[in-house]
């Protein structure tokens, strides 16, 4: 479970799933035996009958892809903007600290068919390919690219629940947040850039 300050609990459901859509670069995390074990991976995120579900796939040789079937007890980790936020930004002296977003997805793994495999590849493949000329979609590729398939195992997650944190400076007083944003926009980091817009989107709506 994962340990969120009642302030920077998000529940909006719909917010949520925006968010696991943009950042969908995950990390899946099982036990095999008494070791955790973990993957980074592109997942696709999709309901059917209202029931949320992850799906992706694994290389044959990353063995994580056995622990998956019918284990109730996955995770998967998205990450957003991060950064950190100095106490020399604060009107009054208080402690450092980092802004992010991170949502934790609990759920049911299940291994795909070479089916259910294809058209999970050709989902990530449109949502990455289908605006390029000639693009390098599903149906696009050669027979002999296709056999490729074979190196690789896919897998779908039934969520079960989600756990969502946005640490985004809701706590502090107004002139705090504007000199928050002011100095992460001004970074030469792109992700605190991006947390910039982030805290404020967050705090106008």
């Amino acid at each position: 479970m994962m340990y969120i300050p009642k302030y920077y609990e998000m529940k909006d459901y719909e917010e949520i799933k925006r968010f696991i859509n943009a950042y969908n670069f995950a990390t899946v995390v099982s036990i095999d035996g008494e070791q955790p074990v973990a993957t980074h991976v592109p997942v696709n995120i999709y309901e059917d009958d209202k029931q949320l579900y992850v799906s992706g796939h694994l290389a044959k040789g990353n063995q994580q892809w056995r622990t998956l079937n019918n284990n109730k007890s996955i995770l998967v980790i998205f990450q957003g903007p991060h950064g950190y936020v100095s106490s020399t930004w604060y009107e009054n002296e208080d402690v450092p600290t980092w802004d992010y977003q991170s949502v934790h997805i609990y759920g049911e793994g299940q291994l795909l068919t070479h089916e259910a495999l294809e058209a999970d590849l050709a989902k990530l493949l449109d949502r990455y390919e289908a605006h390029r000329e000639d693009g390098a979609t599903w149906n696009n590729l050669s027979d002999n690219t296709k056999q490729q398939i074979k190196g690789i195992v896919g897998f779908k997650i039934k969520v079960n629940d989600i756990q969502a944190a946005y640490k985004l400076s809701q706590n502090k007083s107004e002139k705090d947040y504007t000199t928050i944003v002011e100095h992460l926009a001004e970074s030469d980091d792109e992700s605190e850039q991006q947390l910039a817009d982030v805290i404020k989107d967050h705090r106008q709506s």
